[in-house]
């Protein structure tokens, strides 16, 4: 063991303190050496001894820990007076000679480039020996000295590491990016192995990495923000003073952080800041919110190392849960999906299970057996009951849970118990655990899914108790006078259509639980007071169980038409007095005509009573639910069905008594539904869509918003299904003109961005699809895209932002059509930016030509022409043969352009310029070359172009013009050089085509010569035999 400190121990620190400001002196006075290694003086051995340590420590990581004991000794022999039997072996070498020759080894890392191993060694060995001996230091302290946490511990290794410092310091203010890097990396090295720094060396450190996280190479801000990570944990909350620059002491070290997190540029900086942080209140919500970040490798360092390392998750709260979930299991990139679908189903399970186990002296299971109350819990824990419903996560959630967790697939169990104590975490496990196996690849999970789920007939019968407990619910509710609560039905609606999802996946082979699952979707269907989701959920149901082919379809039809006449009936009868209830009776068949909405709203009671009378205000607005609710169950019957409309007498009758008279109606909400329902009647037959089309472009013009919504979808679906009702060559042209003049309208509809939106997602599909073939709807579109005052709208920008590549490069047709409108779309690009202030932000018009020569370009065709492929000898695509027709068509109408008059200089030089960015090749049309390159060469001579930059592009456009003319003329005069010999092989290939035939037609001649004698030779054999008898 090493004795007291030495008492050279003083002059040691100030020597060791001198060559601490020589570097910076160097610094100032030397502009090309930034490192001034100082006067070494003559060689020693403990030189030599600490120089083949760094030596050894700089070749592998291995000997690291043996290395760093190795100095450590020699630390001890030179600070610490020797005890015992121990020898002083350097020769009276005190501190601060350690000091200096471990201060010069540290120096000569300062040049090490990054991409050199051996200086990353040497940084993690230095600080693995800081922290070893800064520990055995604070061991060898006195308790009396280590109490004191008033003054910071002098010991030989914090002069040391003080020391190191004010020489790394100096340098972070490097001109040299590499010294800068390694000043910054060791420094932030150090203060991450030690537990402590003192003040006046922890306020330069803060001030140093402080101006090295706004420094411009990506890998000193990464190091940079390592050190500050460390150094934010300390920060006060009231420690404003920083001394870096003007703003710098405007907020904390932390703020600063949080800002870098979030606005760097370089993906590395924030991943490490995102791994570094501290973990607090006011640190998570940024940390979280880098699940959204650009750079996958950030959004999978969240999932796989942040949140396992967070602790438990029910200290976030639910909505930020969801979001996690939803944006890890959407992403883009599969290795954040599998990332987060491991702590869903590895980590957050275990915390739950945790909880209702009970460990023994404190300590957490890692590895807990399967608990179905830890998986209820968890999916409490998400809300399932909100999370599952329409685009919720929890769907994706749980079948990533049954993927990686093979244990809970096989213990999980649906006993009869469980099935009779339903709660909505448990049955959605059912729901999740079915559709898993349902959905497996070549029905692996075929066999463990009917061990586990119940058949029909049981589920039917489960069905029907759920059922039964939430309509009486709901009936008991109704039934309250004002004033008094009402119970909450919401988890028993999700019970219940939770089984309902179960019930449309299974087999219905079983012909005895089939029928009795048929009866009670029937009955259930009849009910006037089922929710509407349920509703949707038995239609679905029921058309999985009357089949596919059209005797099950009608079937489907006549089935829900009849639940509809029903619900009709059942709810009048209800208003109707009890002694006219022989008038009231009507058939579910003959008077389906009753019901409508028209009649409804006549005031006609079944007691007779006039005409004139008003309706009583509760009765109306019975009768307009009731209308509703028949509508609702007609449009999810009608979602069902694909057959022709004429060929169903169900359909016909529906359309006639319900659909119309709603569309009719004076009520809006029935207006609007009979208009859905309309829409989809069209769909099934051309007649009816031709004949309403017009109905539907009436209520765009004149209907709000909702409503225009919705009559843009119904256009939509009717022209993507019935395309040649404006796409066919006999089409009228004003009803052409009326479509195309409402997707104009819609996209200039700026005030009202869902109907902007739902008209641009329209007009893609239509568009991408080949339905509208038009320019100027086109030329809106890319207008559009590029219009500043449509940014704010999302759903506008994503669409276009994936159609217009896509339309473009998909086909030939298309591009051709986007190069004959390029020239326009600069042209009011130009206008716009004349006409913008200088506040507002615009995409600059050589970006726009430049997006246009992307999207024109040939080359990218994802289906090239006949025309344009050629074969290699291997059969594979030659790219160069590409046709660049397209390209010529665009140079055309640019020229045109811009030599017309009128045409203003800015506008010219970029039309101009994007000649020079066009595909030229010889495999175009030899007469549009030709034409080209005259349009070109008049264009020089006229002098169209005014500046060096349109001078230079033009000129560059024309002289590859003529390189690749002049190719072309000489392979045509080649090609006519060679008639004689392409001749002679050409009728050589024919006359022995010709002699193939002729063998052929021999052998068939012959054949039917043998064919017909062995005919005749029967004939004569059968009237040989006759003769005979």
């Amino acid at each position: 063991m090493p004795g007291r400190v030495s008492s050279k121990n003083a002059a040691a620190l100030r020597a060791a303190q001198k060559p601490s400001s020589q570097p910076l002196k160097s610094r100032r006075t030397t502009a090309s050496s930034t490192v001034n290694i100082p006067d070494e003086g003559p060689s020693s051995s403990l030189r030599a001894r600490i120089c083949a340590i760094f030596s050894d420590a700089q070749r592998s990581t291995a000997a690291h820990r043996k290395l760093a004991v190795s100095l450590r000794k020699i630390q001890e022999d030179c600070c610490y007076e020797p005890t015992g039997e121990r020898s002083q072996d350097e020769g009276g070498l005190g501190e601060d000679d350690f000091i200096v020759e471990t201060a010069r080894c540290v120096i000569r890392i300062m040049g090490v480039k990054k991409s050199e191993g051996a200086g990353d060694r040497t940084v993690r060995f230095l600080g693995m020996f800081l922290r070893r001996a800064n520990d055995k230091d604070a061991a060898l302290m006195p308790k009396t000295d280590a109490e004191n946490t008033q003054t910071f511990p002098e010991t030989p290794s914090t002069r040391l590491t003080s020391h190191i410092l004010s020489i790394l310091l100096p340098l972070l203010a490097s001109k040299e990016k590499v010294v800068r890097y390694r000043a910054t990396q060791l420094v932030a090295h150090i203060i991450n192995s030690l537990d402590s720094v003192d003040d006046d060396s922890y306020h330069l450190i803060r001030m140093g990495l402080l101006k090295r996280v706004r420094d411009k190479e990506p890998m000193i801000r990464v190091q940079a923000v390592l050190g500050l990570g460390r150094l934010a944990g300390n920060e006060g909350d009231g420690d404003q003073e920083d001394a870096d620059s003007d703003n710098d002491d405007a907020s904390g070290l932390l703020n600063r952080l949080l800002e870098v997190l979030q606005n760097d540029p370089s993906a590395d900086v924030r991943r490490s800041l995102l791994l570094n942080l501290p973990l607090a209140s006011k640190t998570l919500p940024f940390l979280l919110e880098r699940a959204r970040d650009v750079d996958s490798a950030t959004r999978r360092a969240l999932y796989s190392r942040l949140l396992p390392a967070l602790g438990d998750f029910r200290h976030l709260s639910l909505s930020m849960r969801e979001k996690l979930l939803r944006w890890g299991l959407r992403d883009r990139d599969e290795n954040v999906r599998r990332a987060t679908g491991k702590l869903f189903r590895e980590r957050w399970i275990e915390d739950c299970v945790g909880s209702t186990e009970v460990a023994e002296e404190g300590t957490t299971q890692q590895a807990a057996p399967p608990s179905l109350d830890g998986l209820l819990e968890l999916l409490e824990r998400i809300d399932v009951v909100n999370s599952s419903a329409g685009n919720g996560i929890a769907n994706e959630a749980m079948k990533e849970f049954w993927l990686g967790r093979p244990d809970y697939r096989d213990a999980i169990s649906f006993d009869d118990p469980f099935w009779d104590h339903l709660t909505p975490e448990s049955v959605f496990v059912a729901r999740s655990f079915n559709d898993f196996c349902k959905e497996a690849e070549d029905g692996k999970y075929e066999a463990l899914m009917e061990e586990k789920m119940p058949e029909v007939m049981k589920l039917a019968f489960f069905l029907q108790k759920y059922t039964n407990d939430l309509i009486n619910q709901i009936q008991y509710n109704n039934a309250l006078s004002e004033g008094e609560p009402e119970e909450d039905t919401v988890e028993k609606e999700f019970i219940v259509e939770q089984l309902l999802h179960v019930a449309k996946a299974l087999d219905y082979s079983d012909e005895i639980g089939r029928r009795k699952m048929f009866a009670l979707l029937r009955e259930t269907l009849a009910i006037a007071e089922l929710p509407e989701d349920i509703t949707k959920l038995v239609v679905d149901a029921l058309r999985g169980i009357c089949g596919s082919e059209a005797a099950g379809e009608r079937e489907f039809c006549g089935i829900v038409l009849e639940a509809v006449a029903e619900v009709h009936d059942n709810v009048l009868t209800e208003d109707m007095p009890a002694d006219n209830e022989d008038e009231s009776f009507h058939s579910a068949r003959s008077e389906l005509s009753d019901m409508t909405p028209i009649k409804a709203r006549s005031g006609t009671k079944a007691n007779g009573v006039d005409d004139n009378s008003e309706i009583d205000e509760g009765k109306a607005i019975r009768e307009i639910m009731i209308n509703m609710k028949c509508l609702h169950i007609a449009q999810c019957m009608l979602e069902n069905v694909e057959g022709d409309l004429q060929q169903n007498i169900h359909l016909v009758t529906m359309l006639n008594n319900l659909v119309v008279p709603a569309v009719r109606s004076h009520e809006a909400p029935i207006r609007e539904r009979g208009l859905l329902c309309l829409g989809l009647c069209c769909l099934l037959d051309k007649a009816l869509a031709e004949e309403n089309l017009t109905l539907f472009l009436h209520c765009f013009t004149k209907g709000h918003d909702a409503l225009q919504v919705s009559a843009l979808h119904i256009l939509s679906d009717i022209l993507t299904v019935h395309s040649n009702l404006v796409a066919a060559d006999n089409v009228d042209p004003a009803l052409q003109k009326s479509v195309y003049k409402i997707f104009s309208k819609g996209l200039k509809a700026s005030t009202t961005p869902d109907v902007q939106s739902a008209a641009t997602t329209a007009l893609c599909k239509l568009m991408l699809t080949s339905v509208i073939r038009d320019e100027d709807l086109l030329k809106q579109l890319v207008t559009l895209f590029f219009d500043p005052a449509a940014k704010d709208n999302a759903a506008v920008t994503q669409a276009l932002s994936y159609f217009l590549p896509v339309f473009c490069h998909s086909k030939r047709e298309h591009m051709e059509l986007m190069a004959a409108i390029a020239a326009s779309v600069v042209h009011s690009q130009v206008n716009l930016a004349d006409e913008m202030d200088e506040e507002e932000e615009a995409i600059g018009v050589n970006m726009v030509g430049n997006m246009l020569v992307d999207w024109t370009d040939p080359r990218k065709l994802v289906i090239q022409d006949a025309g344009s492929i050629r074969w290699d000898e291997a059969g594979g695509k030659d790219a160069t043969a590409v046709n660049g027709d397209i390209h010529l068509t665009l140079a055309d109408s640019l020229l045109e352009r811009a030599m017309a008059h009128g045409c203003p200089k800015d506008e010219r030089k970029v039309l101009l310029t994007m000649l020079g960015k066009l595909y030229i090749t010889s495999n175009s049309s030899t007469e549009k070359l030709q034409g080209i390159s005259d349009l070109v060469a008049e264009a020089i001579d006229a002098k169209v172009a005014t500046d060096t930059t349109t001078k230079n592009a033009l000129n560059k456009y024309h002289l590859a013009l003529s390189k690749v003319v002049g190719e072309t003329h000489s392979a045509r005069s080649s090609i006519e050089d060679q008639p004689v010999e392409e001749t002679i092989a050409d009728n050589e290939t024919k006359m022995e085509e010709e002699s193939e035939v002729d063998k052929t037609r021999m052998q068939v001649d012959e054949e039917q010569a043998v064919s017909s004698a062995q005919d005749s030779l029967l004939e004569e054999l059968l009237d040989d035999e006759d003769e005979g008898s």
